[in-house]
């Protein structure tokens, strides 16, 4: 049995508290915990988790994650890996950060210097090493269309190795580093930039923010307009807004086929709805609905209580904690959401976070 005396001299705590560590700030401890600065200390880590046989669970800047009531077993590994490095060419930058960078700070950075691609990705919360795995998006941007490369730490082999886009096999809010999170850490992700002075707007919300312009929109005026509608969805971090302990937006968009977009008109027409369904295009003849609308016309108003949890008073896709809440009573609610969007809509919502301490499976199924 592993004691205080015998962890090793990279310094694994036990029974960390996990829920300050994440912006929904709810969840049980980690049986242990450490921080890697280096890739040394991720080895090391990984090693002495597998010589005692500990699951390890890798976290990031805990701003998309659940974590389960009971905490979670085995080792608790946090990413610090920090560093920022530019390569460039004659219209390009390659930006390469390591994964414990702040997201925000290294938007900033590359709209600073005129470098566009990821400038409607401002103000999400979180580090470098989660973009990759969650595809992170916003505004019509996500990180797929610009990362060159991702360097990670093979589990199996502890051995650095490097991923391409066509290893990451990107989808919607998905990647293989999601789909399979057993396999490799995060250590650092390159990202290809264009050095223009104009960005290239396609969400339609944003650009009518943008429209009083004259001239087509700098980066940095697309990072402000984006800042501008985060903060008016309480999605940016702020001590003081009361919506500030979510995980962001709780479900993924459903993308639907014809024949179900077809069927989803039909249901909406007959429960007396007569807005239309909004659609955003997905791949090939497929469409993406946004799960707000489904949610606010499944019967959930922004501000939505069930005792110490509730929906966003300024965005229906965020669930908050409004203190002292509890995982279970946050999947509580999430639950009911999805069911009531099902039985209405015959739509079923799956969620965007990752879930940390929790059986296989989706969190969401009865």
């Amino acid at each position: 049995m592993t004691t205080a005396s015998s962890l090793p001299p990279w310094g694994p705590r036990e029974r960390v508290a996990l829920a300050p560590l994440t912006t929904l700030e709810l969840g049980g401890p980690a049986r242990y915990l450490a921080e890697a600065e280096d890739q040394g200390t991720i080895v090391d880590a990984l090693r002495w988790a597998a010589g005692l046989g500990l699951p390890v669970t890798v976290l990031g800047g805990g701003s998309n994650v659940v974590v389960a009531d009971g905490g979670v077993d085995g080792l608790v590994l946090r990413i610090g890996l920090r560093g920022v490095a530019v390569e460039r060419a004659a219209d390009t930058a390659l930006v390469t950060a390591a994964a414990g960078e702040p997201w925000d700070e290294l938007v900033a950075r590359c709209v600073d210097e005129g470098w566009a691609g990821l400038e409607c990705l401002s103000g999400i919360p979180g580090t470098v090493g989660a973009t990759p795995i969650q595809n992170v998006g916003a505004y019509g941007q996500d990180v797929a269309q610009t990362i060159e490369r991702v360097r990670a730490l093979d589990r199996r082999t502890c051995e650095a190795t490097t991923l391409l886009p066509a290893d990451l096999r990107f989808g919607y809010r998905s990647s293989a580093l999601r789909e399979q999170p057993e396999r490799h850490v995060v250590l650092a992700v390159s990202f290809r930039l264009r050095v223009a002075s104009a960005a290239t707007v396609a969400y339609p919300e944003l650009g009518r923010v943008l429209a009083a312009g004259r001239q087509p929109p700098t980066v940095a005026a697309v990072r402000e307009a984006v800042l501008e509608l985060r903060r008016g969805k309480s999605m940016v971090l702020d001590a003081n807004d009361p919506n500030r302990r979510s995980a962001g937006s709780f479900f993924i968009n459903p993308v639907l086929s014809a024949p179900e977009l077809a069927a989803l008109r039909e249901r909406a027409a007959a429960g007396g709805i007569t807005d239309e369904v909004p659609t955003f295009a997905a791949d090939g003849d497929r469409c993406r609905i946004p799960a707000a609308w489904l949610i606010e016309r499944a019967g959930f108003a922004k501000g939505h209580l069930s005792g110490r949890v509730g929906i966003s008073t300024r965005h229906s896709l965020a669930l908050v904690n409004r203190g002292g809440a509890t995982a279970d009573e946050l999947l509580s609610l999430a639950r009911h959401i999805a069911a009531r969007v099902d039985e209405r809509f015959g739509v079923r919502l799956r969620p965007e976070p990752v879930f940390l301490g929790f059986p296989a499976g989706n969190p969401l199924d009865p």
